[in-house]
């Protein structure tokens, strides 16, 4: 059986989905997150990223969310095909 490859939301390629894990962070940042809709199990598509790569635009629940980047670090991600 192949292990998942797990890597943060700020890694995932611009046009890829990815699946939420785990979300880590402490306290505010954390309920932060999830406020925005970023629970385990869902999944994420990454639209785009400004032009210095930091926010990055993803779709989560049928609606656009722009992250920072430090904020995208925080959730575990597992690609999908």
């Amino acid at each position: 059986m192949q292990e998942k490859q797990a890597m943060t939301l700020r890694d995932v390629a611009i046009g890829s989905s990815a699946r939420v894990l785990k979300l880590s962070g402490e306290g505010p940042v954390k309920r932060h997150i999830m406020d925005m809709g970023i629970t385990k199990g869902i999944e994420v598509f990454v639209r785009k990223a400004a032009p210095l790569g930091d926010p990055i635009e993803v779709t989560v629940r049928g609606y656009e969310l722009s992250l920072r980047k430090s904020e995208a670090e925080n959730v575990l991600v597992e690609p999908l095909p």
